[in-house]
């Protein structure tokens, strides 16, 4: 890979895994738009570390008073909001797990074309359009219940197929159930964050199983562009959607959708 092939990609991973307009889709087309090689599983990965590091440092606060209220409510059985919280986000995972293991090799092979990531942007963007605009939801991320949870982790599971888009189905999810923008916003930041170790983790065992070069340089730049990209992305997103929603979002999905089909089709 060239540098500039290097820093695009990790600008487009560190936006788009945080905005509601599918990483996935973007990091396939890319290398099919501008007939660049593929960037390989070990790039994959390192971008991936770089989300994760953004989401891990934005939130650090949450994350220390959440893991400290589950260990407590492990030995004193007594749930605060923060414990809530934390067990929501574990909670959360299992379908999006389960779904993986079950449709993985679907996914990676069938499901990659650009006519199907097309469909996934144009249809699910229209219902996060939908649920947008007809929402009328105030709860945060801490009041919701555990059948909201499980809806929520059940939409997350959709997310597997490219164009679909996991904040952007999680966020949906989340308005649909009468959560306010910034809170179906913020439960799908930290929803993201077990989502992104198991994807690493997956990564990381397909990468130990294949003999490749590993170019170490282009990795770090990879991590910590993509690290700033998106912890950029969720600062400006979160301060941007309470003022003007999600409709700028529908929009560009419905335009790279169609875009797609017009050149693919």
């Amino acid at each position: 890979m060239d540098w500039l092939q290097v820093v695009v990609l990790a600008i487009v991973q560190g936006l788009t895994e945080f905005l509601p307009i599918s990483s996935s889709a973007h990091l396939i087309l890319v290398p099919v738009l501008t007939d660049w090689e593929d960037q390989g599983l070990a790039f994959d990965v390192a971008l991936h570390l770089g989300s994760l590091a953004a989401v891990l440092i934005y939130f650090r606060k949450d994350l220390l008073g959440m893991t400290q209220s589950w260990v407590r409510s492990l030995h004193t059985r007594q749930l605060d909001s923060d414990a809530r919280l934390a067990w929501a986000v574990l909670l959360g995972t299992i379908p999006v797990g389960l779904a993986g293991l079950l449709l993985k090799d679907t996914i990676e092979t069938v499901l990659r074309s650009p006519i199907y990531i097309a469909g996934g942007l144009i249809v699910f963007g229209v219902l996060l359009g939908w649920a947008d605009w007809r929402h009328r939801g105030t709860r945060n991320e801490h009041q919701m219940n555990w059948k909201d949870v499980l809806m929520i982790g059940c939409a997350q599971a959709l997310a597997l197929f490219p164009g679909v888009s996991r904040s952007g189905i999680t966020m949906t999810a989340g308005l649909l159930i009468g959560m306010s923008r910034e809170g179906a916003s913020r439960f799908s930041f930290l929803l993201s964050i077990p989502v992104i170790v198991l994807a690493c983790g997956l990564e990381t065992r397909g990468l130990l199983m294949t003999e490749t070069s590993v170019d170490w340089l282009a990795m770090l730049v990879g991590v910590v562009v993509s690290g700033i990209s998106a912890y950029l992305c969720i600062h400006y997103f979160l301060a941007f959607i309470k003022r003007i929603g999600m409709q700028p979002f529908v929009i560009y999905r419905i335009i790279l959708g169609i875009a797609l089909l017009w050149i693919f089709a």
